[in-house]
């Protein structure tokens, strides 16, 4: 249960690191420790001191001609340096039971001072004496004799803990690498997840059934053994599956799909045994798998049942089925990619809920925004049901990238709160790249991107299906000279030919402009991201909707990329191919034309935008509005519905 579930320790960032530090100096003190013994044993050999006997010392010591110059008396031994020498070369010992007196050893200079000192000195050994015992002559020695040996040892149990590290890894390949979110890790609930009501109503069901299995087992129901949660990036997959697993309050086991794979055979299927043995052992509990398409992807006949992911596919199912109905562990996973998950995966009895965790709505985003601006100080200018509408097909971390971004642009301005100005720059560097401030536009640059962006707004607010115009500015921002935005009034989940017809248009607004106002051999490389949007899209309409006038209601599926290209394999002949190609041509050639038709009846209103745009560069909806009020939709330019 999730109550006796140990506490593990948390490992702070850098606390191995610092362990291995510590080692590291230990390990290198050792070594010059061992480096100084040996030093000291070679220069021991090289400074070795010939032992003398001690009636030849008198005898010198007590010759006018003699060659010692200084006597060094400890205890029973003598160290003696001979003339022009530093260092004791020689070496005697007296009888310990008699004194240098008694021996004949006199020290002519005891008592002399001034320069009969000096004199005795130059033709007399000094005699000196030191203590008897050498503590710190003991000490070193000892220090040497020992230190090698305990640079040995930690050398060799060094050795050793790398050998039972390196055993330990390659036991530890099979098991799970799963992250536990128990009891003492914070808690996600529903209420940290704003938006994907539907979403929740799904999920409510399992959180239901691991707090309260025995209402379901009453009526003879079986709870799913596995939900999919199936998404865009970003719209909180694991968010979602990490709140069930607070409000159950149970131990919630993540781990991510490519986790499993390694380079050996069999340690995926391995990792997945121990996973849903540690779930089993601490039921009720969850299995997350994020991302599982890296390892469930479809089975074919070339893979074999040899390959590794399939090995840790069939350990999946296997694991799956095997639960027994009261064993209270729920498998979630999460992918953006169900079309390539096996089918075998999908069935009843495995994945049996399948959870769609969609894009936002206005009402959703505006309340996941709510949440990311929340602790965050804001000014009372800032309007987030704009910012709501404004970023209608973006996904929860979107979101909170526009949020992390105003505050970051705030702080970058010094502003002690976040402003509007904040928010919108935030969500224009985030929709289309930041504003290239440096970049200087001559004169006549300028002028074609104020015309180019004037086109599109003017074709865009005259064509009876297309959004409202926005913004409109000729900042070079991102990889574009200037921009146009349009907003659709409301979130729509469909679109119908009219409306794809009049975004043709207005893409193409750009370019026709451009050759109205500096004739044809004019045309710049400018418009070459709308031609690619126009490409694209007419495409689009002509494979995927079956919008083309003789391809009406035909489309052409692709199982790899769910649609076929024409310059791929093709289900259809090349008069087909040939037909596709004409009707994409029809779509451009009607789309250019469009536009042509409204800049012609409107050139008036073009000039006029583009003179405020070359002196204003940036206009709002409410300044381009009594611009753009008198602007007509010729009878060339509509459509017959």
């Amino acid at each position: 249960m999730a109550e006796n579930l140990p506490k593990k320790p948390i490992m702070r960032p850098g606390a191995n690191n610092k362990s291995n530090t510590v080692r590291s100096i230990l390990f290198t003190f050792i070594l010059l420790c061992f480096g100084a013994f040996l030093i000291a044993n070679m220069n021991y050999g090289d400074t070795k001191k010939d032992e003398v006997p001690i009636s030849d010392v008198i005898q010198r010591a007590n010759d006018p001609e003699g060659n010692i110059a200084k006597i060094t008396v400890t205890g029973n031994s003598l160290d003696i340096t001979l003339k022009g020498k530093d260092k004791p070369t020689e070496i005697s010992r007296k009888d310990p039971s008699g004194t240098l007196y008694d021996q004949g050893l006199i020290n002519y200079c005891d008592g002399l001072e001034g320069e009969e000192l000096t004199g005795c000195q130059e033709t007399y050994p000094v005699i000196e004496y030191k203590e008897d015992v050498d503590v710190w002559g003991i000490v070193l020695n000892i220090a040497l004799t020992v230190l090698p040996i305990v640079a040995l040892v930690f050398f060799f149990s060094w050795m050793m803990k790398q050998a039972n590290a390196a055993n330990n890894q390659s036991m530890s390949f099979g098991k799970s690498r799963a992250r536990l979110y128990g009891p003492d890790k914070k808690k996600v609930t529903f209420k940290d997840v704003a938006g994907n009501e539907s979403a929740k109503q799904d999920l409510t069901e399992i959180v239901d059934f691991l707090k309260n299995p025995k209402k379901y087992e009453k009526l003879g129901a079986k709870i799913p053994r596995g939900v999919l949660l199936a998404g865009d990036p970003g719209t909180g997959k694991t968010l979602m599956a990490r709140a069930v697993a607070g409000e159950a309050d149970v131990p919630f086991f993540s781990i991510s799909g490519s986790e499993f794979a390694e380079m050996f055979v069999g340690v995926g299927a391995s990792r997945v045994r121990d996973l849903f043995s540690k779930a089993k052992k601490n039921a009720p509990s969850i299995i997350f798998i994020d991302e599982i398409d890296a390892v469930a992807h479809k089975r074919d006949a070339k893979g074999g049942a040899g390959r590794e992911d399939e090995q840790t596919l069939n350990q999946i199912l296997v694991e799956m089925d095997g639960f027994d109905n009261d064993s209270g562990v729920i498998v979630m996973a999460a992918t953006n990619r169900v079309d390539m998950l096996d089918k075998a995966l999908l069935r009843p009895g495995r994945f049996d809920r399948h959870v769609n965790v969609t894009l936002p709505e206005r009402k959703d985003r505006l309340e996941i925004l709510k949440v990311h601006f929340k602790g965050k100080p804001v000014e009372e200018d800032v309007d987030l049901e704009s910012l709501a509408k404004k970023t209608a097909g973006s996904s929860g971390a979107d979101l909170a990238n526009i949020a992390n971004e105003a505050a970051i642009g705030a702080a970058r301005e010094g502003h002690k709160a976040i402003s509007n100005k904040d928010v919108v720059e935030a969500f224009e560097r985030v929709a289309i790249g930041p504003a290239r401030k440096s970049k200087v536009m001559n004169e006549k640059e300028k002028k074609i991107t104020a015309y180019h962006e004037a086109g599109h707004a003017v074709v865009g607010h005259v064509l009876p299906d297309s959004d409202p115009v926005h913004k409109v500015t000729i900042i070079p921002r991102g990889n574009t000279g200037g921009v146009t935005w349009f907003l659709p009034p409301e979130d729509r989940s469909y679109k119908n030919i009219y409306e794809l017809k009049d975004i043709l248009a207005r893409a193409m607004g750009g370019r026709m402009a451009e050759k109205l106002i500096f004739g044809k051999d004019a045309v710049t490389t400018g418009a070459s991201s709308d031609l690619k949007n126009v490409a694209q899209l007419a495409k689009s309409m002509i494979l995927e909707e079956g919008m083309g006038e003789g391809t009406r209601n035909l489309v052409f599926p692709s199982e790899a990329t769910g649609y076929y290209t024409i310059t791929t394999d093709k289900p259809y002949s090349e008069k087909t191919a040939e037909l596709i190609d004409a009707e994409i041509k029809k779509l451009s050639d009607e789309a250019a034309k469009r536009a042509e038709e409204v800049l012609k009846a409107n050139k008036a209103v073009l000039d006029k935008l583009a003179e405020e745009l070359l002196q204003h560069e940036t206009l709002e909806e409410a300044e381009l509005e009594p611009i753009l009020k008198s602007a007509k939709l010729p009878e060339t330019a509509k459509l017959y519905k």
